[in-house]
């Protein structure tokens, strides 16, 4: 049976990240489209829950969400909030839906946002989730929005890097974003030919690193690129005061570190992750019209999905090892 629900909000919550304006875009429209009234929720869970006069909860047209659909990060923008473990805070934020007879949510976020989106569908909320980290850990999502976008600018610094660091002779530590997985550092090391790649999942020592780089100084390359996790045992600088102090005389190469940080997360969003944007929200809407919630929306293969939030939350989707023995080999 069609579900007759007339107002839905969507919010966005945790990192931002390049394709997240797409996915509201297509959430205000999809609605629209079912002629239903659509709200959006400004500052993540902290505007859910804060007091209805200052106004984070507002009624949005087709027109604004006009234009958005390039531009990175998220309009609604995005903001911790700490007491939202506590259940009588989230009743607040459900509260504050119903007064505008608003009851169903679309939560656009990662692993936290989407424990706060099954807490409140625990406690009574129609909610369905949309997969979006650029960390790509999220389970029930082969790939989440906004992690093409940013492993692309990542790449693109990294290409940018070995230009100089040839001209120069040097060996390039580059620090990527990935706290708790590897997967960025992984997939950009892959992408760019790197000597060795650092990851939390992996542990590589640094004799082996300073092994790897004296290696590629041998075989007369110009050049040296080590990709290095947030995450890892040890971060760029450590690494690269390791690699100074006991290994410079092996080296040979002149070492330069670079910290990306949040550059990654600052990309236009690709034309995958646009069309991924645009499919997750509209599914997501079409999930709502069924009855379907409680669930995460995400891509396996081709097919878009959804996987129960209890099946997501409290899980981090491990990195491929067979992408790190393919790493590794192509590093020779």
């Amino acid at each position: 049976m069609q579900d007759q629900r007339k107002a839905i909000a969507v919010l966005t919550s945790g990192g931002d990240a390049a394709g997240m304006n797409m996915a509201i875009r297509s959430v205000v429209r999809s609605g629209l489209a079912r002629g239903w009234d659509v709200y959006g929720v400004r500052e993540g869970y902290a505007g859910l829950v804060a007091a209805p006069a200052e106004g984070k909860i507002g009624k949005l047209e087709a027109r604004d969400v006009g234009g958005i659909l390039g531009l990175g990060g998220t309009v609604l923008g995005s903001a911790r909030c700490k007491d939202f473990h506590e259940p009588e805070i989230r009743k607040r934020g459900i509260d504050n839906l119903a007064a505008l007879g608003i009851d169903a949510l679309v939560v656009i976020g990662g692993n936290g946002s989407q424990t706060g989106a099954h807490a409140l569908h625990e406690q009574g909320l129609a909610v369905v989730g949309i997969a979006s980290t650029i960390d790509n850990d999220l389970e029930g999502s082969d790939i989440t929005l906004g992690v093409d976008t940013a492993l692309n600018v990542a790449v693109d610094a990294v290409d940018k890097l070995r230009v100089t660091a040839s001209s120069h002779r040097r060996a390039s530590i580059v620090e990527v974003m990935g706290r708790d997985s590897g997967y960025i550092g992984l997939a950009v090391g892959v992408a760019t030919g790197a000597e060795a790649i650092v990851l939390p999942e992996v542990d590589i020592s640094p004799d082996d690193i300073a092994a790897r780089i004296a290696s590629a100084y041998d075989r007369g390359k110009h050049h040296a690129v080590i990709i290095v996790a947030e995450g890892a045992r040890h971060n760029a600088q450590e690494l690269a005061a390791i690699l100074e102090r006991d290994h410079r005389e092996e080296i040979r190469f002149e070492m330069r570190v670079t910290v990306l940080g949040h550059i990654q997360r600052g990309g236009t969003p690709t034309v995958f992750d646009r069309l991924l944007g645009a499919r997750f929200g509209a599914h997501a809407v079409d999930c709502l019209a069924r009855g379907e919630h409680g669930v995460l929306v995400g891509i396996r293969g081709t097919e878009i999905v959804t996987t129960p939030l209890d099946q997501v939350v409290g899980r981090l989707k491990p990195i491929d090892l067979e992408l790190v023995e393919l790493a590794q080999m192509l590093a020779q």
